[in-house]
């Protein structure tokens, strides 16, 4: 933690800021495990509002 201290004796502390890296493009399994998670979404959302019209 780095600290300062300004002329009035009031400290100052500001937080280590960790190391900046690029992200890498996610494989084609990665891909492929988005797409399903993403039509499981899909399907979960389209139930709860057919649920709820249902209910109502």
């Amino acid at each position: 933690m780095y600290t300062t201290i300004n002329e009035e004796g009031i400290l100052n502390n500001y937080a280590t800021e960790p190391e900046m890296y690029y992200a890498a493009y996610p494989s084609p399994e990665q891909q492929r495990r988005y797409t399903l998670l993403g039509a499981v979404a899909v399907v979960f959302v389209t139930a709860l509002v057919l649920v709820a019209l249902g209910v109502s």
